[in-house]
Order: structure tokens, then sequence, then C-alpha cells
């Protein structure tokens, strides 16, 4: 008879893991992302590693603007990963805040446009939040009568909605395009500025940043010590079990989707209202679908959000900083921004599972990675 050999390798599920722990395996994988950087780096283009790293700090920091810009688009990132938060809390891939976004974005951008002669400044405004909010709610709250109702596919669903929200956008930019024949809106209420937020201390994007700290702190208060937050982990943890003890999965479905949704407009009415008064099937920039990533990466914790918005942001920004000063092309750029990505993403691996490696030393003896 054989022996049957131990396999080489055993994975087994870890316990709990303290937070300082998964910290430390993160940051481990980051300076390996770092390190595997350098080398494609020095073999691809025979650029100096330092000077890659050095040009994506500066792409950031590298003047008070580029700061406050940076910071702009962590907010805008982290309130699109703060809406969806919810939902996936409850197992709901609400994979639409892109849709639901645009949806925001067209509703201020329709007020404004529509309102102009009619209404005074405030009372635009304040048209533009309850439309913005009413657009976003709705396009969440679609998809979760389906599935409350038909129990359908709420991924496909939510992805479908997507497009629909993206051609609307196309359509009214060519009914409102200026000028004529251009395709796109521009600039809207330029001379007369109406329906454009107010500017705070004299920076364009502190009001947006301010709004999103708000919705961090509300969404972390909301999730961990209200009511509709424990019944959504509940829901989430088993549908069975919440209907067991009287929960009403359905309304909680349709209730947290609406939610969703509404906080999406909000940030489509901060991108129109307040930074870009314009409207374009771009305007989301696919910030829809990196709040995915955001959220998944913090384990749907709003205050992790933070730095996992600033994190993707920091990339982004860093690798078009690459691009230009380097005359290299965006492709290089992306292979970075991936292979640190990757690293991140498989860290998670290590801090849910134990690996352990066959001994050497003696039969059946192992060592733990």
């Amino acid at each position: 008879m054989h022996n049957k050999r131990e396999p080489l390798l055993h994975i087994s599920k870890r316990g709990a893991v303290k937070w300082y722990s998964a910290w430390l395996i993160r940051l481990a994988a980051l300076v390996l992302a770092m390190l595997v950087c350098a080398l494609v780096t020095t073999l691809t283009t025979g650029l100096n590693p330092l000077q890659i790293y050095a040009t994506m700090w500066k792409g950031s920091f590298g003047s008070p603007r580029k700061i406050w810009v940076l910071s702009h688009d962590v907010a805008m990132l982290l309130c699109v990963s703060l809406a969806v938060t919810p939902a996936f809390r409850m197992k709901f891939w609400n994979i639409g805040a892109e849709g639901q976004t645009l949806a925001g974005c067209l509703a201020a951008a329709s007020c404004m446009i529509l309102l102009r002669n009619a209404l005074p400044n405030w009372a635009i405004i304040c048209c533009m939040v309850v439309a913005s909010l009413l657009a976003g709610a709705l396009w969440g709250l679609i998809p979760a009568f389906f599935k409350a109702r038909w129990n359908t596919n709420e991924t496909l669903f939510t992805l479908m909605m997507n497009y629909i929200a993206t051609q609307l956008v196309a359509f009214f930019c060519v009914v409102w395009e200026s000028p004529k024949g251009s395709g796109q809106i521009g600039i809207i209420n330029q001379q007369s500025e109406l329906g454009w937020l107010p500017v705070i201390g004299g920076q364009r994007y502190l009001l947006n940043i301010l709004v999103v700290a708000f919705l961090c702190v509300a969404m972390y208060i909301y999730l961990n010590y209200s009511k509709h937050g424990y019944e959504i982990s509940v829901v989430g943890e088993s549908e069975r079990t919440a209907r067991y003890v009287g929960i009403k999965v359905d309304r909680i479905i349709i209730r947290t989707m609406v939610l969703s949704g509404a906080i999406c407009g909000i940030a489509g009415l901060l991108l129109v209202g307040s930074t870009d008064h314009t409207l374009t099937t771009t305007l989301a920039g696919g910030n829809g679908f990196t709040a995915v990533m955001v959220s998944w990466l913090a384990k749907f914790n709003p205050i992790w959000m933070i730095l996992t918005s600033f994190l993707i942001t920091f990339l982004g920004r860093g690798a078009s900083e690459i691009s230009k000063a380097f005359s290299l092309n965006q492709s290089f750029a992306d292979i970075l921004t991936g292979i640190i990505l990757f690293f991140i993403i498989g860290s998670e691996f290590f801090i849910s599972y134990r690996v352990h490696l066959r001994g050497l030393a003696g039969k059946g003896a192992k060592q733990d990675v």
C-alpha cells in the first residue's frame, strides 16, 4: 500500500481578526505591490521607480489646487460608496449607482434650465434638491419593487437601469444643446448663475466635501445605532430569520434602496449644482462602479471607506500624472494601478483565511502563513 501524502497547502477559515492585524496585512500587501511596480517599471521603461512614485505624489499633492481637487474627487467617490453600502449590507447587489447618480444630475439640470425664467434662485435650488432626491430614489425604487414583488435579479436589473439613465441624459443633452448642433449643453446659466449652489469660504469644492462628511457620519450612525440599520443587518444575514422574527423583508428592501438612490441623487445634485454646472453622460465619472470596490474593501464600514476612497482616487490621479510627465500612454499607468489593486484585493484573502504549509522537518508538521 502506498502512503497517502499530505497536501502541500491547507487553507482554513480564520477566526475574528483584530482590526490592527487586518490593516497590517493590507499594509504589507501595499508594500509588496510597490516593489512589484518598481520591478515592472525598471524592466519595461528603464525609468527610476522612485521618480514614478514621486510623480504620483506630486500629481495629488503638488499644489493647493491639486489637493482641493483630490479632496473633492475623494468626497464624490465616497458619497456614491455610502449610497450603495446599505444595500450591500442587506446583500442586495446594487450595481446601479451610476444610473441613480445620473438621474439626480438630470433632475438638477432640468430644474436649472426649465425654471430659470419662472422662479427666483432660492426656489430653483430648493426644487433642485427635492427633484434630485426623488429622481435618485425612483431609480432605486424600481429594481427594489421588482425584487421584493417577483424576486427578480437585482444585479442585472440595476445594471440595466444604468443604460436607461445614460440614454435619457444623452437625449436631453441634444434637446437642450447649446450651441445648436453641438450635442452638448455647455455651462448652464453661466451669466445669471441661477441654480448654482453657494460657494463656501471662496472654495468651490468645500460645500461638496462638507456635505459628504456629514453623510458619512450620518450613515455610520444609521447603520450601527439605529433600528433600521439593525433590520438591514438581519436581512443580510438571513431573510428567513428576518421573516421569523417579524421583520417585513419586502419593506426593508424597498426602503433601503430608496435611501441608496436618494444619496446617489445628492451626488448628482452636487456635481451639477455645485462644481460642474453642466450635464453629460460621463458626469458621474464611473464612480457608481468604483464604489462597489470601495465599499467592499472597507467591509461596508463608512468610516474605513474614507481611506479606501482616498486610495483609489490617489492611484487614479497618480496614474494620469505619470502618463503626462513621462510621455507614457495611459495603459502603462493603468498597469501600475491594476497591480496595486490586485495586491490590495488579494490581501483580503489572507485576512479571511489562513494558509498552512506542509512542514519540511517532520511528517505532518505545518507552518502558518
